[in-house]
């Protein structure tokens, strides 16, 4: 069932519960692309991945521009860098809210918008969710899938790896501000694998790995 909207930002019209911003910042980095996508990428927050200036996810950072640029090289995104048009992929936030100086929110705060993310990822319905580091991964694997426990969060041996989860595959991606010598080559590898097969039949596919 698709969705029906033609909003890039914010499909599902999400209100964050506080507004804790710099002067000049936007309260919340909205979920941004094709309400449709097959793809999702789930990033950490504001001040990390980008948008605080622009409101888009993936933008304005060193980290959000590399991610950016690795799904326009697969071929997902077009258009400018900091309004860009995706195709087949969502991207969004565990937690969407820009705070003061960009810091990191706190336990409290990621677990206050921890059901804003979950209702839109619900919604997206996507099937192949690509979290982008150690903390967006934790937490996809911990609620989708029934692998975490089983896994060591070490990013360089997660980055790129195919991890079935409840209904998703789950392929978590390093920090572009982390990446080695080919570990950009080997998530684009693993992207490009997957859109050449037929990865919609992972959709409501419950295994286990290890």
């Amino acid at each position: 069932m698709k969705n029906v909207t033609d909003r890039t930002s914010n499909p599902f019209g999400m209100r964050p519960p506080f507004e804790r911003q710099d002067a000049g910042n936007h309260p919340a980095v909205f979920g941004y692309g094709d309400a449709n996508a097959d793809f999702q990428v789930i990033g950490d927050h504001p001040g990390l991945h980008g948008g605080e200036t622009t409101g888009v996810p993936f933008t304005a950072t060193d980290a959000g521009i590399g991610v950016q640029n690795l799904f326009r090289d697969a071929g997902f995104v077009t258009g400018p860098q900091d309004s860009p048009r995706l195709e087949d992929l969502f991207a969004d936030y565990i937690h969407m809210c820009s705070l003061p100086d960009g810091r990191e929110p706190t336990p409290a705060e990621y677990a206050e918008l921890e059901r804003y993310f979950d209702a839109e990822l619900r919604a997206i319905n996507a099937h192949i969710l690509l979290p982008v580091g150690e903390r967006a991964t934790d937490h996809v694997l911990g609620q989708y899938t029934t692998q975490r426990g089983k896994l060591d969060l070490e990013m360089e041996t997660l980055h790129a790896s195919e991890i079935r989860g409840r209904g998703f595959m789950v392929v978590p991606i390093r920090n572009p501000t982390e990446w080695e010598e080919a570990d950009r080559e080997t998530i684009l590898e693993t992207l490009e694998s997957i859109l050449a097969s037929d990865y919609r039949q992972t959709k409501g596919v419950a295994t286990t790995v290890g």
